[in-house]
């Protein structure tokens, strides 16, 4: 597995995280698991991340306040602008995942007809759903600043690359 990490500025619309960057794991699944969406869910339930989801990324500018996100990528592949307007464009494949600290924009470009996401939060995250144009910045900002680290790499648990990028504490 192949670690990255992108840090990105408040671009005046969406905030992404004052503090920490948005990790991507590549090929954090081996490439001939047979059901990676349940790969990631046990990979993700193992180190405490949960109330999850299976869907794709939402085609329009979002992000969330109030809570950490991993996406875990069970098949296909998408193109996704993270970081907002000023940010950058990835792609993203089966097999990969990616971690978001609130705060950090997401929005699905182009994906393939299989494009398959798993999604899950840290305990005790009740997520909202913020979008472009928020009038209540300000706000929105205070709070993310205040979202705790998770104990646990949703991939790797306790010795994850989480742990080592996400140290300054908001």
């Amino acid at each position: 597995m192949k670690i990255e990490s992108f840090t990105f500025a408040d671009d005046g619309d969406v905030p992404n995280h004052p503090h920490w960057p948005m990790i991507v794991y590549l090929a954090a699944l081996d490439a001939g698991e047979a059901d990676p969406a349940t790969a990631f869910e046990r990979t993700f339930a193992r180190h405490g991340w949960g109330d999850g989801w299976r869907n794709g990324i939402y085609a329009f500018p979002h992000y969330h306040s109030n809570a950490h996100e991993v996406l875990g990528i069970a098949a296909g592949e998408a193109v996704v602008r993270f970081g907002g307007a000023q940010g950058m464009v990835l792609t993203v494949r089966k097999g990969d995942a990616v971690l978001l600290p609130a705060g950090t924009g997401h929005q699905r470009l182009s994906s393939s007809s299989d494009l398959l996401v798993v999604g899950a939060y840290p305990p005790g995250a009740g997520r909202d759903l913020k979008r472009s144009g928020e009038p209540d910045k300000a706000q929105i900002r205070s709070r993310l600043r205040h979202v705790a680290k998770p104990l646990h790499d949703p991939i790797a648990g306790t010795t994850g690359p989480m742990i080592s990028l996400w140290q300054q504490t908001p």
